[in-house]
């Protein structure tokens, strides 16, 4: 996902946070099959090489895991939480999987509204 109008699309979607991440789960509906991900870490995780360091880890987590657990024709947000950057693998794996459970079987939850730009 590129735009900004997706990402705030996914934010009224469901919610699953884990400790290393917290992820968003918006069905499209529509006709493409296709599930697409977004990955967000702000500036309060860390410098920039913190923050490219988490990217990494969540897309190659995204190749691993959303082929087998993921929502077809629907858009995955994963946003960064800093002990992303030194969490053992294994346990994000099953972070990732444990989220996308549950936000397949909770409700979706209330909209929330963006906050403003200054």
């Amino acid at each position: 996902m590129t735009k900004r109008s997706d990402y705030l699309a996914a934010n009224a979607g469901r919610r699953a946070p884990m400790p290393g991440f917290v992820l968003l789960v918006r069905p499209r509906d529509d006709a493409d099959d296709a599930m697409r991900i977004g990955i967000t870490v702000t500036k309060k995780v860390g410098n920039a090489v913190v923050r490219n360091r988490i990217k990494r880890r969540f897309r190659a987590l995204a190749r691993e895991v959303l082929p087998v657990h993921g929502w077809r024709g629907a858009d995955h947000v994963l946003i960064g939480r800093l002990p992303a950057t030194d969490r053992d693998w294994s346990l994000l794996t099953a972070d990732l999987a444990k989220a996308l459970a549950k936000a397949r079987t909770a409700p979706a939850d209330a909209p929330r509204r963006p906050r403003r730009r200054a």
